[in-house]
């Protein structure tokens, strides 16, 4: 009789030093244990679409330090249209909360459930794809939404609008789809 070593084998588990290390040891082994609570996809999708709403994040903060497209200001349009939907004052913080759970959540999610059925073929590429249908849906839905126009051409600066809400999506889309490529080892 041969051995089946496929299910014979010790699982590799990530091993961390410290005091951060015996908790992150202890959820790397819950998240690969071989009796997942959740499909790998799933927390996958979270954890990538996480890092993505960071890297949006770092490009939304150049921006606003960088001083550059000082009047494109679309969390602050989205906080005055909130306001207004709710009939009170809207902290600042409330826009970005949207944007890291929508981000993290419902895009990510949607992300991890379709990757392989999204054009490409590596994660860099599928999430520059959907980079693109996030950018069309952004321009022409949500910001005419929150008053800036298609595109936010309202806001009149030209196509610069256009072309950095495009490099803020991409930073979020490219990265998303390479950290879930990386956690599922096919990069």
């Amino acid at each position: 009789m041969v051995p089946n070593l496929l299910h014979s084998r010790p699982m590799m588990r990530p091993q961390f030093g410290g005091a951060f290390g015996y908790v992150a040891s202890y959820w790397m082994t819950t998240l690969y244990s071989p009796k997942q609570r959740f499909p790998g996809w799933l927390w996958k999708s979270l954890i990538a679409g996480l890092c993505g709403a960071i890297a949006h994040t770092l490009v939304v903060y150049f921006k606003i330090h960088s001083g550059w497209l000082p009047s494109f200001q679309p969390y602050e349009a989205l906080q005055k249209t909130l306001s207004q939907l709710v009939g009170t004052n809207v902290p600042p913080v409330i826009p970005w909360v949207i944007s890291y759970l929508n981000g993290m959540t419902v895009v990510g999610l949607l992300f991890g459930s379709s990757y392989k059925l999204l054009p490409g073929k590596r994660g860099i590429t599928k999430g520059f794809s959907v980079g693109v249908l996030v950018w069309l849906v952004m321009g022409l839905v949500f910001f005419p939404l929150v008053g800036l126009g298609f595109f936010a051409w309202d806001v009149g600066l030209g196509f610069k609008p256009m072309l950095f809400s495009l490099a803020m999506v991409e930073a979020y889309s490219v990265v998303m789809g390479a950290v879930f490529a990386l956690l599922n080892h096919k990069f």
